[in-house]
């Protein structure tokens, strides 16, 4: 009877205690804006007109370009005339970041969603499927100067946060935080904004070719795609009419891009460059990987020679801004050959021996790399006040995508190389 009083006594001091820690505080905080999966899952439709505002990742396929418009659709571009590249139509799929091709069917995320659409008629494209829930929920940038408002993941996803003002039931300490405070997981600090073939199949080509920032992929008759910061999933897409996940591993180092060269995978993450082997496309098998500084960390391979930009600061932190050689001959063990200092690296394409280097508001970059160890001291061209933030080379065409827009430009003569035509981003209305 003894201990029954005592317990009973220890539990009300406990309960007052957390009472007089709780209270009702009024402060400002990020309050998430949802749309609904009803309303995300009726949004397909095709429209013209669309202007060129915030482009993100882009891919190519038999003369159009595909370009993401960041967190919205994307844009079909038609190419046939590359002095005037056209915009034709615009897909609108919110919250997409990634897509990738196969024959004549395009797969584009739509925040939780996977979304099939047929591109036979690359300018009317139609939706034929939705994998609903099948990548993780999760949320876009919010201001960290505010604590995130509760989550509710049944009201649909999120577009956005707003600053305001609410009332909670909160801790009793000097900062406002609230009690059910949802630990949603991020991806790099953003919404999967931060999907593709790599290599450069030519025009006809059933997969066609995206650039080193993709984080999806086509192979044989697989989608791969990176998800969070650790996982990669594969989706068997033999049957257009069932998709089916096989198989989801975790790959450490914060992945962010993917490529492929013959029958192996690297996988560019924050800390280092793994390699996988598709000998068995279903079941990926990691091979290796690559240890470098920490640095955002897209990759491009010709041969036996891999080719990684690292840049410093953004969520992926680090301090140097490097462009490294690695030498893959041995699948292995990897071994790095060379670094050079950069400005600010992001995506990178090689043709051959021709390696070309988008270094952001520091413009494009054109290097003859047939000696891996003498690449800055070959710059054939420089391309300066433009932003350059990915490129596809493919056949003497150069398909450049930065924030000011869209560039095509003429390499086949590598001592002139020629801008030919552009898509402007529409400016800012005030």
């Amino acid at each position: 009877m003894m201990k029954q009083t005592i317990f009973l006594a220890l539990f009300l001091a406990l309960a007052v205690t957390s009472c007089e820690d709780r209270k009702l505080q009024t402060y400002k905080a990020n309050v998430p804006v949802y749309m609904s999966y009803d309303e995300l899952r009726t949004s397909f439709n095709v429209s013209t007109g669309e202007a060129l505002v915030k482009p993100g990742k882009i891919y190519f396929k038999d003369q159009y370009m595909y370009i993401n418009e960041y967190g919205k659709g994307i844009h079909v571009v038609d190419l046939s005339d590359p002095a005037h590249p056209a915009l034709k139509a615009f897909i609108n799929i919110p919250g997409n970041v990634d897509m990738a091709i196969k024959d004549n069917m395009l797969y584009a995320d739509s925040y939780v969603d996977l979304v099939l659409i047929d591109i036979s008629n690359p300018l009317q494209p139609s939706e034929v499927k939705r994998i609903e829930d099948l990548f993780e929920y999760v949320i876009p940038t919010y201001d960290w100067d505010y604590p995130l408002d509760e989550i509710d993941q049944e009201l649909g996803v999120i577009t956005e946060f707003e600053i305001k003002e609410i009332t909670k039931e909160v801790y009793h300490n000097p900062y406002p935080w609230p009690i059910y405070y949802d630990y949603v997981s991020l991806a790099s600090g953003d919404m999967r904004y931060n999907k593709t073939m790599g290599g450069s199949p030519g025009a006809g080509s059933a997969y066609g070719v995206g650039g080193s920032m993709a984080r999806f992929l086509t192979y044989d008759d697989y989608l791969y795609a990176l998800e969070s910061t650790y996982k990669l999933k594969t989706i068997d897409i033999s049957n257009t009419d069932q998709p089916e996940l096989k198989n989801e591993q975790y790959l450490w180092g914060n992945v962010e891009t993917i490529f492929i060269s013959g029958e192996y995978m690297y996988v560019g993450t924050s800390n280092g460059m793994h390699i996988l082997s598709l000998l068995e496309p279903s079941v990926p098998n990691f091979l290796s990987t690559y240890q470098h500084v920490t640095a955002c960390d897209p990759v491009v391979v010709s041969g036996n020679l891999a080719y990684v930009t690292l840049r410093a600061g953004n969520t992926c932190g680090g301090t140097q801004n490097l462009l490294e050689v690695i030498n893959i001959a041995d699948k292995y063990n990897p071994k790095s050959m060379v670094s050079y200092a950069m400005s600010d690296p992001y995506g990178l394409g090689i043709d051959g021996s021709i390696l070309f280097v988008c270094e952001g508001d520091h413009g494009l970059k054109v290097y003859d790399a047939t000696d891996p160890y003498n690449i800055t001291n070959h710059k054939i061209a420089e391309f300066k006040e433009i932003h350059a933030h990915d490129v596809i080379p493919l056949s003497s065409f150069l398909f450049m995508i930065g924030e000011d827009g869209f560039y095509i430009y003429d390499y086949s003569n590598l001592q002139e190389i020629s801008l030919l035509g552009t898509i402007p981003v529409a400016p800012v209305e005030e």
